[in-house]
């Protein structure tokens, strides 16, 4: 029989490993994937890969894995314009008393896009491919990420009183709609509501926002449990839990994003398996708000579906994923009791595969799968600090930091190489930055910064 032609493909990625984070989560050895027209090919043992591609280029990257971009499935990007403005205090005291009124102070389009700008340099730096935004000036994001740099999910701030986006509640439904239908079919874009919580939307935005989803077939992102005063707030107002009244209202279901959940019992659980809602677990900020735990190995044990973010940057205070996955290991085996709750491997799944089903992009983005877009990592292990490599995984969850993602592509496009961002002016960003830090001390500071 006639032997095959190669493939001409635009690049070729030879690694010493490959944590593709797909069926069976396994790690494979001297392994090769390839890019052609923004997608992802094999992956293959590396001398497979030689006869079945023929690579305009050739990367060989011997002593690195290659794993998926990660998710970070919850971030308030334009927030990172307010790192470090208000610490060590607790959530609604933070909220109330400093980031609300900074934000009525200095908060406008521009300073979103600038912040967003901000936020994203940091996330290429650290791996990070795809991120879920939920905050003001939702357009303003939008244009920034049309650009390419990077993928979203733009949540439109939805909540029962004025803000700088809308008037009320319906009127951001209408805002909603028509961003929708500005980025249908956008290849980095995707849109869903992100009503803020349910302490601050009422019962007629909740059927409000039920008729709109479906309608217009978005998900939904939204704080849920986040304290336990929340909870003990709802049971008094609505003689009822906070999930409870969501599950009431019928928003709950695999559309559904809850953010942190903190506060859970056994019937929590039982809704969101058989809801099939998602969680996207934030632990250093509910760690640094003194907010609680998600109980993540419960929610895993039960078949709950759970993915990580960042949160903003204002209560993290960094959007450092790899930070975040070695945070969520180590607490969920200090909340269980059990030092093999979420080991290595499933703690990386929570910020590739499974962020991605979360955020219903899992058809095409979190695995090194052919016919995936190619948003993929590469990070190197030989430093110090992780030789020697016994386990790939454990040496990336416990022992890596972001500094070692040497390698990032989007869509196929190099957005870091060899640690240096792509179309990115860092020394232009940092300017920026340093005219807003003097801008906010000089009109207002919050008597709780450091």
């Amino acid at each position: 029989m006639p032997s095959i032609a190669p493939l001409e493909v635009e690049l070729l990625i030879e690694a010493r490993w490959v944590l593709p984070m797909n069926e069976g989560l396994p790690t494979l050895r001297d392994h090769a994937v390839a890019i052609e027209a923004g997608q992802l090919l094999g992956p293959w043992p590396i001398s497979e890969a030689r006869d079945r591609v023929n690579a305009r280029q050739v990367m060989r990257l011997a002593n690195h894995a290659l794993l998926p971009g990660l998710i970070n499935a919850h971030n308030h990007a334009g927030m990172s314009l307010m790192r470090g403005y208000a610490d060590d205090l607790p959530l609604m005291t933070w909220l109330n008393e400093h980031i609300w009124p900074a934000e009525a102070a200095h908060v406008n389009p521009h300073f979103v896009a600038d912040g967003t700008r901000l936020a994203i340099a940091e996330m290429l730096h650290s791996g990070t491919t795809t991120f879920a935004d939920m905050y003001l000036a939702p357009e303003a994001v939008g244009e920034v990420v049309e650009t390419g740099l990077i993928r979203t999910q733009l949540c439109t701030p939805l909540i029962d009183f004025p803000t700088p986006w809308a008037p009320d509640f319906t009127s951001g439904l209408a805002l909603t709609e028509a961003l929708a239908e500005r980025y249908r079919d956008h290849p980095t874009i995707s849109l869903a509501f992100g009503p803020h919580a349910p302490y601050t939307i009422g019962d007629d935005s909740l059927r409000r926002l039920a008729e709109a989803r479906e309608r217009l077939d978005l998900p939904i992102q939204m704080h849920v449990h986040e304290t336990a005063d929340e909870v003990e707030q709802g049971l008094v107002k609505d003689g009822k839990r906070p999930l409870r009244r969501l599950y009431d209202a019928g928003l709950l279901g695999p559309h559904f994003q809850a953010v942190h959940m903190t506060q859970i019992d056994d019937e929590d659980i039982a809704i969101l398996r058989d809801t099939g809602t998602h969680v996207v677990h934030c632990p250093q900020s509910n760690l640094k708000l003194a907010s609680g735990f998600c109980p993540v190995a419960r929610l895993l044990d039960a078949g709950v579906n759970v993915a990580l973010g960042t949160d903003g940057a204002a209560s993290n205070n960094d959007l450092d994923m790899f930070d975040e996955i070695k945070t969520a290991a180590l607490l969920a085996k200090g909340v269980s009791n059990d030092a093999a709750a979420l080991p290595a491997m499933a703690a990386l799944a929570m910020a590739t595969r499974d962020g991605a089903q979360a955020l219903r992009l899992g058809d095409r983005l979190g695995q090194l799968k052919e016919g995936f877009a190619a948003d993929l990592i590469a990070v190197d292990l030989d430093g110090i600090n992780t030789l020697p490599v016994h386990h790939p995984a454990s040496a990336v969850v416990y022992a890596m930091n972001s500094r070692q993602v040497s390698h990032v592509w989007v869509g196929g496009q190099a957005r870091l190489v060899q640690g240096e961002l792509q179309g990115i002016d860092s020394q232009q960003l940092k300017r920026m930055a340093a005219d807003y830090q003097h801008a906010m001390a000089t009109t207002s500071q919050p008597g709780g910064a450091q």
